[in-house]
């Protein structure tokens, strides 16, 4: 039997349970685990010593693309999530300009496959003008969720109040994915605080009601509207018991930035590098998240990956704009705290290819199976490296993992049976596609 692509003597993460197997692929699809000795392929890869898992997914990425080219870029973005291990990435919609309407829409699809190293989700923003087409717009080819912001966003990108958030979710029936912070809140609290303070006031004027009281708010409208709700990037202890009684109608985003820096310790270290929103937080919210990762309530760990110039984030509080680069460490992080013994593999897989692809409806990707996408990424348990700035490909050119030592390093990135990265090295060729959904 010959195949494009052959895959042998991996130790693969299957949802039954960990097992060596030989993969082949054959038109961009998983064609069989169980491929002959006498086998051949046109490209064999030697996965002995290695992890082979499904292609992991960042489902929460900003690439900045139309818009920023200085900060990130699709082909840049997308570089470094490949890089990183990561074989797709779903691109939020605060771009310049905004992802709104089937026109940019087709636009960012038309620019994914001419520039794009992996596949790529796209997400399409909520406004109070498109919410009656927001039942048409999340049927579009590519589109992986509505994205509302339902506090820290600027222009039309946001609906804080009750009316508009559920005249969004009555339209559509797809689940939506919230920025829940309450915006009434934070504006209240705004002339409390002044330039100059700690970079730590940050997740003092973002307090924890702020998120809990915007988490509270949505699940109530999605109970009222019966339209299933996806909290992104959920960072305390309250919000996550709170949405344990909400299993039937939500679903739970953590980063791995609430997963792996705890305040004040961040804030001193980093400054404006560690200023996010939410905001991190202190060690009870920390052990709060992986107790929530070991018992099952977090659905998907994603990055926030959300760059910035490194002049504009050194700037004093608030003047430092929130948000961190990440997708292209948001692996190598994850396999470190698998090594620590904080989660399983097989949990991280859940976590980074099965979880996403349950909750946006990815139905090709998420595990290894017979006529599933050939999307897989290769990870060596053993490695040590060391995260530094001058490995990061977004223009930007920092992490706030820089110096950090981890255990467990990406070795490959194959998405539908193309070896887009191998020993660090991207190949030249960009063939990233838009993600397809169920309807």
């Amino acid at each position: 039997m010959h195949y494009d692509l052959i895959i042998r003597g991996g130790i693969c993460v299957f949802p039954w349970g960990e097992a060596e197997a030989d993969i082949g692929v054959r038109n961009g699809k998983v064609a069989s685990l169980s491929v002959g000795s006498a086998d051949e392929a046109s490209r064999v890869i030697d996965a002995r010593g290695l992890h082979v898992l499904p292609g992991l997914i960042d489902a929460h990425v900003h690439l900045r693309d139309p818009g920023k080219p200085e900060v990130e870029t699709l082909e840049t973005g997308t570089r470094a999530a490949a890089l990183g291990g990561i074989a797709t990435v779903f691109d939020m919609p605060n771009t310049s300009p905004s992802v709104t309407d089937v026109t940019m829409i087709d636009w960012k699809r038309d620019h994914i496959r001419k520039t794009a190293h992996v596949d790529v989700g796209i997400y399409v923003g909520a406004t109070r003008e498109n919410t009656p087409d927001l039942a048409m717009l999340e049927q579009q080819p590519g589109v992986c969720a509505v994205k509302v912001f339902a506090g820290s966003s600027t222009g039309n990108l946001m609906i804080e109040d009750d009316a508009g958030l559920e005249a969004v979710m009555r339209s559509g029936h797809r689940r939506v994915a919230y920025h829940s912070e309450d915006e009434y809140r934070l504006q209240a609290r705004k002339p409390m605080f002044h330039e100059g303070q700690p970079y730590e006031t940050h997740s003092v004027w973002r307090d924890v009601e702020c998120a809990f009281l915007g988490t509270r708010r949505i699940m109530a409208l999605a109970r009222k509207t019966n339209r299933p709700a996806h909290i992104l990037h959920v960072s305390t202890a309250e919000e996550l018991d709170y949405l344990a009684d909400y299993r039937d109608i939500s679903t739970v985003e953590v980063l791995v930035n609430h997963l792996t820096q705890v305040a004040p310790e961040c804030y001193e270290k980093l400054g404006g590098l560690a200023v996010m929103n939410p905001p991190l937080r202190d060690r009870s919210h920390w052990e709060a998240s992986w107790k929530a990762v070991r018992d099952g309530r977090v659905d998907v760990v994603s990055s926030d990956h959300a760059p910035h110039p490194l002049e504009a984030k050194k700037l004093p509080w608030p003047k430092c704009p929130a948000g961190l680069t990440g997708t292209q460490t948001i692996v190598p992080v994850m396999l470190d705290h698998v090594n620590a013994g904080r989660l399983s593999l097989s949990r991280l897989v859940d976590l980074m290819a099965a979880g996403p692809a349950r909750v946006y409806g990815l139905q090709t990707k998420g595990r290894m199976a017979v006529g599933f996408d050939a999307d897989f990424t290769l990870v060596d348990m053993k490695a040590e490296r060391e995260i530094t700035n001058d490995w990061i490909v977004t223009p930007a050119g920092w992490t706030p993992f820089d110096g950090t030592r981890v255990t467990g390093w990406p070795m490959a990135t194959i998405v539908r049976g193309t070896v887009v990265m191998q020993d660090n090295e991207v190949s030249g060729a960009q063939t990233g596609e838009p993600a397809k959904f169920a309807p």
